[in-house]
C-alpha cells in the first residue's frame, strides 16, 4: 500500500457531491444489499462498541463528514456542505464486506489499548483533519491526524471515506430522482468513475438503486441506460 494518506482520495467527495443541490436535511431510509463475502463475527460483549471517523476541512465542498456505527456496521453518516450551516443525516449500513476490511484494521491497530501517535512528521492541515474514534463501556479514545503513515489507520480511514462518498451518492441520487432529474446523468458518471477507481464501500449494496433508477421514467433516458451499464459492471 502507498505510504502516507493520497490527496487525492480527500478531495473525492467533493468531486462527485456538487450535483447534490437540496440543503435541507433529508433521512431518506434506503435498501442495503449485502455482499456476498463472510459476515463477520457479531459482537456479543456486554458492553457494546462505538466506533467514529471524522473529516473536517472547512474550504473542502463536503467540508464535514461524520460516520458513526456499531459493531454490526449499522449507524449513520453525517455532513456538511460549503455554506450551508444545515447538516444532512443519512443512515448507514456497512456492508459485511466492508465491516470485515474495517474490523480487520481496527484490529491491527489494538486501539483502545495503544497510545499510538498515528500523524506523521509531515503536516497537511489543507488536506483536512482525520479523527477516528472507538468507545467500550467507560473506554473510549480518539485520534486526530491529517497524514500518516501508519498502514492500518489509512486503510481505516480509506474505508471510512468510501463508505461516506456512497452514502452522499447515494443521497444525491435520491434528490435527483425526486427533485433534479436533469442532475442524473452527472451522477451516473460520477458513481462509474468512483468505480472505476475503487471508490465505493460495496458496490453490491447499490444494485437495488440501480435496477429502480433504470425504470424511473422521471429521470432522463441516458441516465437510465447508464444505470443499466453500470448494472452489468458491478455483477461482473
Amino acid at each position: 500500500m502507498k505510504q502516507g494518506l493520497p490527496a487525492a482520495l480527500i478531495v473525492l467527495s467533493a468531486a462527485i457531491s456538487i450535483y447534490g443541490q437540496d440543503s435541507s436535511t433529508k433521512h431518506n431510509q434506503r435498501p442495503n444489499q449485502a455482499s456476498t463475502a463472510a459476515p463477520p463475527a457479531i459482537n456479543n460483549s456486554t458492553d457494546p462498541v462505538k466506533y467514529s471517523y471524522e473529516f473536517s476541512q472547512p474550504k473542502f465542498y463536503v467540508k464535514h463528514i461524520v460516520v458513526e456505527h456499531d459493531a454490526n456496521g449499522r449507524g449513520t453518516v453525517t455532513f456538511t456542505r460549503l455554506n450551508e450551516d444545515v447538516s444532512v443525516t443519512e443512515p448507514l449500513q456497512l456492508s459485511p464486506a466492508a465491516l470485515a476490511r474495517i474490523n480487520a484494521s481496527w484490529h491491527a491497530l489494538q486501539f483502545l489499548d495503544s497510545t499510538s501517535d498515528y500523524q506523521a512528521d509531515k503536516q497537511f492541515p489543507h488536506l483536512g483533519t482525520m479523527r477516528i474514534g472507538m468507545q467500550r463501556g467507560e473506554k473510549k479514545r480518539v485520534a486526530e491526524f491529517n497524514w500518516t503513515n501508519n498502514t492500518d489507520a489509512e486503510t481505516l480511514v480509506n474505508e471510512y471515506r468510501k463508505a461516506a462518498d456512497q452514502a452522499i451518492l447515494i443521497f444525491d441520487i435520491s434528490i435527483a430522482r425526486q427533485n433534479q432529474p436533469l442532475n442524473a446523468p452527472k451522477l451516473m458518471e460520477g458513481m462509474e468513475s468512483l468505480l472505476k477507481r475503487n471508490g465505493l464501500s460495496d458496490p453490491q449494496q447499490l444494485l437495488p438503486l440501480l435496477k429502480e433508477l433504470s425504470t424511473d421514467e422521471r429521470v432522463p433516458l441516458i441516465a437510465r441506460n447508464h444505470a443499466l451499464r453500470l448494472i452489468k459492471k458491478i455483477q461482473k
